[in-house]
């Protein structure tokens, strides 16, 4: 019978790198012998890929912006996500439901009541079992993103935006701290990567 596999999500808000040590996980899973899976939200199915799109480049009501989401995500799950983890690959995702939370919640201002809604109905009780969450204060997120390439729709919101949506993260790590691990992100690579390496070994 095969071990399923493990679940590991990666957050933060715009700007606090997390995409840089996505690619750093999942080698270091490879190099345990896992088979790793690396994918993303919005996206990681083709439907979900195009949602992507339409959710990063389209203008829309906060509601209609929660429910792609989840749509995306049940697409992700039904297609990607749960295959995977059956026949015992590790899957690496760049955000996951805490994103919901953190940006349609905290930044949106959608009642948090609503997103538990959606998540019991598409997850039935599936989460993460381990989720890293980059966190940078405000003032240093926002340089990195004016540094990076052109601005999607999020990624052009105000500082305020962000600051919400970092509080909800850590609200929320708060409340899970065994699973949702919190690294500070103005740390060089090294050593975020040796403590990513840390926590990668307590799950592995």
């Amino acid at each position: 019978m095969t071990t399923p596999g493990k679940f590991i999500t990666l957050e933060g808000v715009d700007g606090a790198g997390k995409s840089t040590h996505l690619g750093f996980v999942a080698d270091w899973l490879r190099r345990q012998g896992r088979e790793v899976v690396v994918t993303r939200e919005p996206g990681g199915t083709p439907l979900g890929e195009t949602l992507r799109e339409l959710l990063l480049h389209r203008e829309m009501d906060a509601d209609t912006e929660l429910l792609l989401m989840f749509a995306a995500r049940q697409e992700h799950l039904a297609g990607l996500i749960r295959p995977a983890l059956a026949r015992g690959a590790w899957v690496v995702s760049d955000r996951f439901t805490d994103a919901s939370y953190a940006y349609q919640c905290g930044g949106r201002g959608i009642a948090v009541e609503r997103i538990a809604a959606l998540e019991a109905w598409v997850q039935r009780g599936f989460a993460p079992d381990l989720t890293l969450l980059f966190d940078v204060p405000p003032e240093v997120a926002e340089a990195r993103r004016s540094a990076a390439r052109s601005a999607d729709r999020f990624e052009r919101e105000a500082d305020s935006f962000f600051s919400r949506v970092r509080k909800a993260y850590l609200d929320r790590a708060h409340a899970e701290p065994a699973r949702i691990r919190v690294l500070d992100a103005r740390h060089g690579i090294a050593e975020l990567q040796s403590e990513i390496g840390r926590l990668l070994r307590e799950l592995v």
